[in-house]
Order: C-alpha cells, then sequence, then structure tokens
C-alpha cells in the first residue's frame, strides 16, 4: 500500500505542478487572464472524459496497464512542456495531462483496493484522499522553491525535476503485483457510465458529489488566481510564496483529515463545509483591504473545511455503495470533484473581463453559498437515513461476530471426542483408542477436565463427554476415592 500511495503523491504533484507558472507564462507569452484560466481549466475538460471511459473499461483492459500508460503520458507531457516554445505547445501538454491524469484516477482507486486486504480497504481509501491533498499542494510549492531559489531557466528546470520524479513513479509502480482478474472473469461488453446504484443515487449526488464539487470549485479558483492575486493584491515578488500558500490550502487540508474532533461523519461534513465557505469570503476581504494577515487566516479555516469535507465525502462514497460497487462510484466521486474545475474558472475569467477580480469572487462565493445552504439542509434528511444504515450494519455485523463465535466453539474438541465432521459410528474401543481414564479421573479430581465437545447420540454407546461426567458424579458421590491405578474397561 505504500508504495502505490507513492505513486499517488508523486502523480498529484503533477496534476497542479505548472501553476506558478501562471504568472510567468502570462508575462512570456502575452496571455490575458481568461486565456490563462483556460490554460487550468482544459486540464479538467479533458480529464472528465477521460475519467468516465477508463473508470469504465480499466478492470477490462488492466489496471496496472491503463496506470503505466498514464504515467508515460505524464511524461510526454512533461517533455512538451520542456521543449515549448508556443502558446499551442501549452494547451497540448495540459490536453496529455489531463489524459494521464484521468486515465490514473480512473484506475489507480481499483488498484489500490486489490493490493490490501478486505479489512483495510477503509483506511487505503483515507490515506489516498489525504495523500492526493497533500500531491496537490506539493506540486506548487516544489515548482515556487525552484523559480525562487534557483534562477536558472524558469520556464525549463522545474520539469526537469518533474520527470526525475515521474520516472521514479514509473520504476515504484512496475515492483506492484498485478492482481488482475483472470479472463473469464472480465466482462466481454461495459457499458460507460457514472455507475451510481439507484438506492444510494440521490444520497450520493445530494451528499457527496455536491461538496466535493464545491471543494474543488472554491479551491480550484484558489489554485488558478493565488500567484496573480499575491502578485497584483498582496504585491510580493516571492515566487515560492504562492507555492506555500498552495501547500497550506491542499497540504493543510490533508493534515486536517488526522483532527479526531469532530467525529460524527454528519457533523464533520456540517462544520467543514461552512469552514470552506468561511475561508472563500476570507480570501475576497483580503483581496479589497490587501492585508496579507487575512490571507493566511482564510487559507488556513479554507484549508480545514475543505479537508473535511472531502475526506467525509470520499467516505460517503466508499461506504455507501456495496464492495462490488466501489471502485465505478468512486470514480464518479472524482468525476464531480474534477468537474469544479472547469465551469467556475472560465466564469471567473470571463467575468474579470467586464468586473474586478473580487467582484467576480463575489459572484462566484454567492454561488457557491447556495450550494452550502441546500448541503446543510440536505444534512438533516441524511443523517436519519445514515444512522438508521448504521444500526443495521452494527447489528448485522454483532450477528456474524456471534456465529463466527458458536461455529469455533462447535469445533473445539478433546481428544478422542466425535466431532460433526466424525459422523461414522464407531465401537467402543475405537472411540476410546486414545482415552487416559487414569489422567481422565486425575484431571476430575483437581478440576481441570473441561469437556466441550457436544454430545453424540448414534448408537448410544457411551462417548468421552458421557464417561467423563460419570466419573465425575463417582467422584463427588464418594463413590471413587483414589485414582492412583489405571482402572479396566
Amino acid at each position: 500500500m505504500k508504495r502505490m500511495l507513492l505513486v499517488y503523491l508523486i502523480m498529484s504533484c503533477c496534476a497542479t505542478f505548472i501553476t506558478p507558472l501562471f504568472p510567468l507564462y502570462s508575462e512570456h507569452y502575452q496571455m490575458n487572464s481568461l486565456q490563462i484560466t483556460i490554460l487550468f481549466a482544459v486540464y479538467a475538460a479533458i480529464l472528465l472524459p477521460t475519467l468516465l471511459v477508463v473508470g469504465a473499461k480499466g478492470s477490462a483492459w488492466g489496471l496496472k496497464r491503463v496506470l503505466r500508460c498514464s504515467i508515460w503520458i505524464s511524461i510526454a507531457s512533461t517533455l512538451l512542456f520542456l521543449g515549448s516554445f508556443d502558446v499551442w505547445m501549452l494547451y497540448a501538454a495540459r490536453i496529455l495531462e489531463g489524459i494521464a491524469y484521468g486515465s490514473f484516477t480512473g484506475t489507480a482507486a481499483a488498484f489500490l483496493i486489490k493490493q490490501i486486504s478486505p479489512n483495510k480497504v477503509s483506511t487505503a481509501i483515507k490515506l489516498s484522499g489525504a495523500t492526493i491533498l497533500i500531491g496537490f499542494g506539493l506540486g506548487p510549492a516544489i515548482t515556487g522553491l525552484i523559480l525562487q531559489y534557483l534562477h536558472l531557466q524558469p520556464l525549463r528546470v522545474p520539469f526537469w525535476f518533474l520527470l526525475v520524479m515521474l520516472i521514479t513513479s514509473l520504476v515504484i509502480l512496475e515492483t506492484l503485483p498485478k492482481h488482475e482478474d483472470s479472463l473469464m472473469q472480465k466482462p466481454v461488453k461495459t457499458k460507460i457510465s457514472l455507475g451510481v446504484p439507484n438506492s444510494i443515487r440521490s444520497h450520493f449526488w445530494s451528499f457527496a458529489a455536491l461538496p466535493i464539487f464545491t471543494v474543488f470549485t472554491i479551491q480550484g479558483i484558489a489554485l488558478s488566481l493565488i500567484p496573480s492575486f499575491v502578485r497584483n493584491v498582496i504585491h510580493t515578488s516571492n515566487l515560492a510564496f504562492s507555492g506555500i500558500i498552495i501547500l497550506l490550502l491542499l497540504g493543510g487540508g490533508a493534515l486536517a483529515q488526522f483532527v479526531p474532533w469532530p467525529s460524527h461523519p454528519v457533523s464533520r461534513m456540517r462544520f467543514g463545509i461552512l469552514l470552506l465557505a468561511i475561508g472563500s469570503w476570507g480570501i475576497v476581504f483580503a483581496g479589497l483591504t490587501a492585508n496579507l494577515l487575512w490571507v493566511w487566516a482564510s487559507i488556513f479555516i479554507q484549508a480545514i473545511g475543505g479537508g473535511w469535507t472531502f475526506q467525509v465525502a470520499l467516505r460517503f462514497a466508499s461506504q455507501l455503495p456495496k464492495p462490488e460497487e466501489r471502485p465505478r462510484v468512486i470514480s464518479a466521486f472524482y468525476l464531480c470533484a474534477y468537474s469544479g474545475f472547469i465551469i467556475p474558472p472560465i466564469g471567473v475569467g470571463v467575468l474579470t473581463q467586464f468586473f474586478s477580480l473580487n467582484f467576480s469572487l463575489i459572484i462566484l462565493n454567492l454561488f457557491a453559498a447556495l450550494i452550502v445552504i441546500y448541503v446543510l439542509i440536505y444534512s438533516v434528511k441524511f443523517n436519519r437515513y445514515y444512522s438508521k444504515v448504521t444500526v443495521e450494519e452494527t447489528q448485522v455485523k454483532n450477528e456474524k461476530t456471534l456465529l463466527s463465535r458458536e461455529a469455533a466453539a462447535s469445533f473445539e474438541t478433546e481428544p478422542g471426542t466425535e466431532t460433526s465432521n466424525q459422523r461414522k459410528t464407531l465401537s467402543y474401543d475405537e472411540k476410546n483408542a486414545d482415552f487416559d481414564f487414569r489422567k481422565a479421573i486425575q484431571e476430575i479430581k483437581r478440576g481441570t477436565l473441561h469437556p466441550k465437545a457436544s454430545l453424540e447420540h448414534g448408537d448410544r454407546i457411551i462417548n468421552d463427554r458421557e464417561f467423563r461426567e460419570v466419573l465425575s458424579a463417582l467422584i463427588k458421590n464418594g463413590k471413587i476415592l483414589e485414582a492412583d491405578e489405571p482402572m479396566d474397561d
């Protein structure tokens, strides 16, 4: 699991690695804010259909094969960035990266689940979600530090580092076993769909898909606008500053997932999405006041809210469906998440052609506030449903545990005792061939003999347990005083 999570981390770094370079591309190629926003959003626009197709077909194609291809496509994208000399090459590289990460996301969860035992699935999914957020934050931080302190070909050198990381992830992937299904088990024809079962569709869309869409919408805008926001509003030229802010936003969200309070998932979702909204409004206020302290505080609050919302939404996406439906539902979950990267950022890019950046953010935050209100209202209905499901699951689990204990107890036998697996009729000598009568009497007198086998009726020949009970009764009544000599049959 650790090796696969490391691959997760590297591929997530790739997804946001370019973010601090947006202002440099804007200056170098004379791109306006709308073009920069589209450069960011085209990645998600290509990622979504790729995720939908690969999520449905990945198992038939071979999970490890798809993951391997996704890394190679990401390497091709990195090489295109390295050799870029025109704007179209940037868009082409982003399209390739969208295909790469869409293919990776569509199969990585299913491949990770195959690498571990069933009792560790929930832990693996939780860690994968945290790893993705850390990777999203770590990518821009690495790029920002390289740009600020190396001062060497800023549009080229960062991608050499990224290339080394991708080759490392490819090597790690090859060390993992395939765990592919046999050809007989692979479906001949798979329908391309979101794969959300009807039984959980309403709850999934309202309390998992919509919250994660909101998270990626608000944080996606932060990712695309923070570099320009830092330069034009905060008035700092430190290129590492924007990367560190993004790391705090996303990496802090990952760390917030390990805070135990609030423990109830519905309450955690309510607090999380509220903090997410508060943090986004704080960023708007920071833009109006050009206050650096407000920037850090708002990012911190938004990080906690985004981390909790991401964690609980992913938990419900993996917990609500049946185990065999889980991989496709998780793919649908990420499809909704990355949808937040498309329309809202482009909308802000369009709005900034007519209004100021801060007024554009206010319009977007009003839209997000409506979603937050709906999720909070729906949480009342979902809480009743989730409580009922949790109680039923607990009852089923307790019943299974009780049955397992009873089954285990039924197979615990003393030497020479018949069990349910020994149904043939035995003679008295055959039944007691390995029975030491002298030892039995001594054990009875010491109180250390505890027969556990059930009484076998069969041909009514006395068995070991019956004999021991008779001996115990005789000793209690004083009929047998000593057991120093062996007894006859």
